[in-house]
């Protein structure tokens, strides 16, 4: 019954972006673990496209809520969609949390915007460095680009230890890339 349930996600997932002239690129990781750093993150429509194509491609990802948002009937569906509740008050022992779920499981999906907020910011949360690098894992950048009309994988990245350098490394990658609403991105200098 998974399977069948899995299997018909996937076609729905793929209707659905084909009729709406979305086309999927890049080549999907084949990996048990990862970071997934998904961005430009403007609008809640980053979340439906990325479940249709995370539908598509058969990938069961998971996110970070608050563990406050975990209260009946709204934990039942964000534990469906994936979701894992952490406690946020302490910065260490969040990338601790995670890190441990990393070394815990056969298989790990994390998926993270770093933007960390749909307005604009250019200083990108570090989080999802700190999470892979600790949990010794590589990160791989997905993207949806709504004036192209294209969502998918532009690579992996493993960390170097510079974090900082990295992450310049890493936004490059989005550069060109266009969110919802085109004036809530940019990668800032990464030079």
């Amino acid at each position: 019954m998974i399977k069948l349930i899995a299997f018909l996600k996937k076609i729905y997932g793929k209707s659905v972006l084909k009729i709406f002239g979305w086309k999927t690129i890049g080549e999907i990781p084949t990996e048990a673990k990862y970071v997934a750093v998904v961005a430009p993150h403007t609008s809640f429509m980053d979340m439906i496209v990325g479940k249709f194509y995370t539908w598509s491609i058969g990938m069961r990802p998971s996110i970070m809520v608050k563990k406050e948002f975990f209260f009946f009937p709204m934990g039942l569906l964000l534990k469906s969609w994936g979701g894992i509740p952490v406690d946020r008050k302490n910065a260490q022992n969040f990338v601790d949390q995670m890190a441990e779920r990393f070394k815990n499981r056969n298989k790990l999906i994390l998926v993270i915007t770093p933007e960390g907020t749909r307005s604009l910011n250019t200083e990108w949360k570090t989080g999802f460095y700190r999470i892979a690098e600790k949990a010794e894992v590589p990160i791989y950048m997905i993207f949806g680009d709504f004036k192209k009309k294209t969502v998918g994988f532009l690579g992996k990245f493993e960390p170097t230890g510079n974090m900082e350098e990295d992450i310049k490394a890493i936004k490059r990658n989005f550069i060109g890339i266009t969110g919802y609403h085109a004036s809530k991105f940019s990668v800032g200098d990464v030079s």
